[in-house]
């Protein structure tokens, strides 16, 4: 069942708070507070709506374009996986938006140089 309501109330904090942004860089992994999901839009996990996001490109001080993250495995286009500290990741183009830096939670790591440009050319070449 969908938990909209919970969602509001974890929103709600979130927007409300005094937040100076993270120092970020294209290819962290953050835990981010996507929310909760809209038909197939990919929502977040536990109470908090959290799950792992990949910092594609930073837009200024504020916002960012961010790539979910699964943990199962996925194949197609819209999909890449790589791994991270050992454990296998599929990144989610398909789900890719504009998060705002105050979603953020925790820094869980990055993604090797090599992974983040087969993940930014996979990006591009859904757009050719």
């Amino acid at each position: 069942m969908k938990q909209f309501f919970e969602w509001i109330h974890v929103k709600k904090k979130i927007d409300g708070q005094t937040h100076n942004p993270p120092f970020v860089s294209e290819g962290d992994i953050w835990w981010c507070h996507v929310g909760e999901n809209v038909g197939t839009e990919v929502g977040g996990k536990s109470d908090k709506f959290t799950r792992p996001v990949i910092i594609l490109k930073r837009f200024g001080p504020s916002s960012f374009l961010g790539i979910p993250l699964t943990s199962n495995r996925r194949s197609g286009d819209w999909y890449i996986t790589f791994r991270h500290r050992g454990i296998l990741q599929t990144a989610m183009l398909n789900q890719t938006r504009t998060f705002n830096f105050k979603r953020l939670k925790e820094r869980m790591g990055y993604v090797n140089k090599t992974d983040f440009e087969n993940i930014k050319e996979a990006y591009l070449r859904l757009f050719r």
